[in-house]
């Protein structure tokens, strides 16, 4: 929550009524990115009368959604982990009903979709369906609705996800990365209009996507190996430099023509050169990747599942 004291009281209700028929155990985690408004010491005093299981992570400042989700992934305790914003335009009551459908068709995400969105035409809607028209199309993860914060995820997948900068409305992506993404679903979710404080998005973060979209096609299609993606780019600057070097060569000493003052010329250097700048940079991003891997436990590939080592034994002949 960022700048919503007013939606903290119906919103804590909100959930507890929407979990008053839940079957197991669950605790409300509610973050509070830095409000100036009053709206983390509203969460506290209604933490301390509704009782311990609704906890309130309180950051110094406005560090923004993705490192304010972030923080709720690393405090949550559960086996599974639901979001959803604190503006009261998504509902809780439909969080029960998800978490039945993630575990009847095994999935590891379920993404809300917004079908029936009760936002601006031109200003939310519009840049929203192109946005996930175009991540769908770069990623290969096809969702309908990226941008619903109402998610219900298995803990151990969405741990394995560090979240930085603002990856937050890449979450299914990089999920992807660390799950098969058919383990990926999604599911209409309940969307309401608006009812206090103002949205924090607009127009502006359209140009935000792209780049974050170019940030999230490179770490998923060459996270563990971007030597082939610099290389790649290096070698056909190189062939196409090579080509048109060698037409000069033969324009220059079989038919005798000058060649100086020819922009060929010049653009064929200029692609060798980055040619060699490129492969240069792959080799140094290989090797900065595999001391990434090697200086700790991370590793590339994920475990799902695998067999105690403890009962294992050895078959003799």
């Amino acid at each position: 929550m960022y700048q919503e004291i007013e939606s903290v009281d119906p919103m804590v209700e909100r959930v507890h009524d929407g979990l008053a028929d839940y079957r197991g155990d669950w605790e409300l985690i509610c973050v509070d990115d830095g409000s100036r408004d009053g709206t983390g010491q509203r969460l506290r005093e209604i933490a301390a009368r509704v009782g311990p299981h609704m906890r309130v992570i309180c950051l110094r400042r406005n560090f923004g959604q993705t490192a304010a989700m972030q923080a709720g992934f690393d405090a949550a305790r559960g086996e599974l982990i639901a979001t959803l914003d604190g503006d009261l335009q998504n509902d809780p009551a439909d969080i029960p009903r998800m978490v039945d459908e993630l575990l009847a068709r095994d999935l590891d995400l379920l993404q809300g979709w917004r079908r029936r969105r009760q936002d601006d035409l031109v200003m939310r809607k519009i840049p929203s369906r192109i946005a996930n028209a175009m991540i769908g199309k770069v990623t290969g993860v096809a969702l309908h609705d990226y941008g619903c914060s109402l998610k219900v995820y298995r803990a151990e997948v969405i741990k394995e996800v560090t979240l930085l900068g603002e990856m937050h409305r890449f979450i299914p992506v990089w999920v992807a990365g660390v799950t098969a993404p058919q383990r990926i679903g999604e599911t209409e979710v309940t969307h309401q209009a608006r009812q206090f404080g103002t949205s924090k998005y607009g127009i502006s973060r359209t140009f935000r996507v792209l780049l974050d979209l170019l940030a999230a096609f490179f770490f998923l299609r060459f996270g563990s190996r971007p030597g082939h993606f610099f290389g790649s780019i290096g070698i056909l600057f190189g062939v196409l430099g090579g080509l048109m070097m060698t037409h000069l060569l033969v324009v220059k000493f079989v038919l005798g023509e000058d060649i100086g003052n020819r922009p060929l010329l010049f653009v064929s250097i200029l692609l060798l050169v980055a040619s060699v700048q490129l492969l240069t940079t792959g080799v140094l991003a290989e090797l900065l990747t595999r001391t990434f891997y090697a200086s700790g436990e991370r590793t590339h590939h994920r475990i799902r599942w695998a067999s105690d080592p403890e009962t294992a034994g050895w078959r003799s002949s």
